[in-house]
């Protein structure tokens, strides 16, 4: 019962959060009315075409995986890839960064695909899409340097305090995080005999390797231009799927192939958040965004919530819909082929 409880309260809170971000501060002033009607004259042509054009960006997704998955010796259909990475999106919205160890609890079932590695290159797949999003980042905050610049600054100050005291915070949080950081790994390191015949911690420790394996398998891809080339393609096609439904409003203003980029950019910031499928985050950053550009705060807030209400949806009817799919799946076992210099077998061939 006492499992179940905190199971609850960790449901709980981000959706708590999330709802009163929406209602007393994202929606404290928008009539809800005037925006269900402005979403009734949609022109709904373009939601479908963004909706295409998503779901081929988690089709790559899938497949980029997969490329992490085939120097394990595991090479799963892209059918159950695609199952795989549409029920993980669809757990994220029932609890913050749920998804990767569901997708990867998915694929396990249907193609015994070890968990801790499966977890390993989701992990490393998570790792590029950081990188890519800070490229993107770097590039639109290059090319809307005094717009961006602007916001960013007004938007920090506005809720934290001025920059001198932001800075002297984030020092100080730093500086103990190092310390107690390298504390814990130097003790570790001189108790590590100790720790290891504990066998919680064994187990533990397995668990990382399995992880550490799945993380190397990047540089044992034979087609790491395919890696590179659908990496590039998943933000596309995030940019255009977002970019698509700016027109899908009546007098919606021209917001321009930048704009669209820094909708992309603040979303995705958004969407990092702890909370249920970004939801409150997302509308507050692209709203803020959007008024940069010579929309109202009522105008973003209503295209912010129009965008996130469609991709939202579409992660409901079609990760619902994989996620039945894959009930009816027969697991298949895909013979792993042996892998030599791992470093759960160094490990092993060292102790």
């Amino acid at each position: 019962m006492k499992f179940r409880l905190i199971d609850i309260i960790k449901y709980a809170i981000p959706l708590v959060v999330a709802f009163l971000l929406l209602r007393f501060y994202v929606f404290k002033e928008l009539s809800l009315a005037d925006m269900i009607a402005t979403f009734q004259q949609a022109n709904y042509s373009w939601v479908i075409f963004s909706g295409i054009v998503l779901l081929f960006a988690h089709w790559s997704r899938a497949y980029r995986w997969r490329l992490l998955l085939e120097p394990l010796g595991y090479k799963p259909s892209m059918f159950r890839m695609f199952l795989a990475v549409m029920i993980g999106y669809f757990a994220n919205l029932l609890l913050p960064r749920m998804g990767e160890v569901s997708r990867c609890g998915v694929l396990n079932k249907m193609n015994k695909v070890p968990i801790n590695a499966g977890i390993g290159t989701v992990v490393a797949e998570r790792l590029f899409d950081v990188v890519m999003l800070l490229l993107l980042l770097c590039l639109n905050f290059l090319l809307e340097f005094n717009r961006l610049s602007e916001f960013f600054i007004q938007f920090f100050t506005d809720k934290f305090g001025s920059f001198s005291q932001i800075s002297s915070t984030f020092y100080l949080i730093l500086i103990v995080g190092v310390l107690f950081i390298t504390g814990i790994g130097f003790w570790a390191y001189k108790n590590q005999e100790k720790l290891w015949k504990i066998a919680i911690l064994a187990k533990v420790r397995d668990f990382f390797l399995g992880m550490w394996e799945g993380l190397v398998s990047v540089r044992k891809m034979q087609n790491k231009w395919g890696f590179i080339a659908h990496s590039f393609l998943i933000w596309i096609g995030y940019y255009f799927a977002a970019y698509l439904l700016t027109f899908a409003l009546p007098d919606s203003k021209p917001l321009g192939w930048m704009g669209g980029l820094t909708i992309l950019m603040m979303g995705s910031l958004g969407m990092a958040a702890p909370v249920q499928g970004g939801t409150g985050p997302y509308h507050l950053l692209v709203s803020s965004a959007l008024m940069l550009y010579g929309w109202s705060q009522e105008e973003g807030i209503i295209l912010a919530t129009f965008i996130w209400a469609s991709q939202t949806l579409l992660t409901i009817v079609a990760g619902g819909i994989c996620f039945v799919i894959s009930l009816f799946i027969k697991s298949v076992d895909i013979p792993s082929v042996e892998l030599k210099d791992t470093p759960s077998q160094k490990y092993n061939s060292a102790t």
